[in-house]
């Protein structure tokens, strides 16, 4: 195909690089070692998940 060709599931992978620049730390590439930056992506994105799971906790509960 040529031309633009719309990937299946691309706004998955930009919604979380969109939630990942919410984190001041990971908007500019400050670090120096590789294995930093992959821990504070892990931390950034376990807070995302913990908050959703909270806000999934509290629908739930109000069922």
């Amino acid at each position: 195909k040529r031309g633009f060709v719309l990937l299946p599931r691309r706004w998955v992978v930009e919604r979380s690089f969109a939630w990942a620049t919410r984190f001041r730390r990971l908007v500019r590439d400050y670090e120096r070692l590789p294995e930093t930056l992959a821990g504070l992506h892990l931390v950034a994105f376990a807070c995302l998940m913990l908050k959703n799971l909270l806000n999934l906790e509290q629908v739930h509960n109000s069922l």
